[in-house]
């Protein structure tokens, strides 16, 4: 069995289970979920709530594998066997049911342990700057100063959409950045977590064009 873990953020998770119970997808979905009324949302719109998150898995420094870890083994002790996992985001606003079943046919193709979303930066990471505390500018790479833009290796990062998985990877907790994993390459358009006000009024901008273009 194939299972979709929902996150339990109430930004966006009505989007994430729509998504996951689309007829092309090929998961059961199950929400996870850390406080009532995530809870009542989900089940407004028939997700499964099967349990709670327990307290100590549940603070904001808790990662994703250890969470998911929880889950799998609930279900599993509930008499049922799981093969793979696809982990989704609820802060994800631009996740496509489509991309999740091509993911999932990357990660079994692969034979890898791990998929999971990764987007290009748009400026190279290797002319970075940071603001120092006298507001002055410091390079983290002083001797790319010369080097053009177009000669530096591309660099990505965690789109942080979803992350596809073996069971047995998640019970080992195999992290995600590591050999075990393959990337699923979205274009940066869509692509946009959302964590602060800025980054919604971005999502709004950005879900405007992407539906003119249709």
């Amino acid at each position: 069995m194939n299972i979709c873990l929902i996150g339990a953020g109430r930004i966006g998770i009505v989007h994430a289970i729509a998504i996951s119970s689309e007829k092309n997808t090929i998961l059961h979905s199950v929400v996870d979920v850390n406080q009532p009324a995530a809870e009542d949302l989900a089940k407004k719109y028939s997700a499964q709530v099967p349990f709670v998150r327990p307290v100590e898995l549940s603070n904001d420094h808790v990662g994703t594998i250890p969470v998911i870890k929880h889950a799998i083994e609930w279900i599993e002790n509930e008499k049922n066997s799981i093969d793979n996992v696809c982990c989704l985001y609820a802060t994800a606003p631009f996740l496509r049911s489509q991309i999740i079943s091509k993911a999932f046919h990357q990660l079994n193709d692969s034979k890898s342990d791990y998929c999971f979303s990764v987007t290009s930066f748009p400026f190279p990471i290797q002319r970075a700057i940071r603001v120092n505390q006298d507001n002055k500018v410091d390079m983290f790479y002083p001797e790319n100063r010369n080097t053009r833009s177009q000669d530096l290796e591309e660099a990505y990062h965690d789109a942080g959409q979803f992350y596809w998985g073996k069971a047995q990877a998640f019970k080992d907790e195999l992290p995600f950045f590591s050999k075990a994993a393959i990337p699923y390459i979205l274009q940066r358009y869509l692509v946009q977590d959302i964590d602060t006000l800025e980054d919604w009024k971005r999502a709004e901008l950005m879900y405007q064009i992407i539906n003119m273009e249709k």
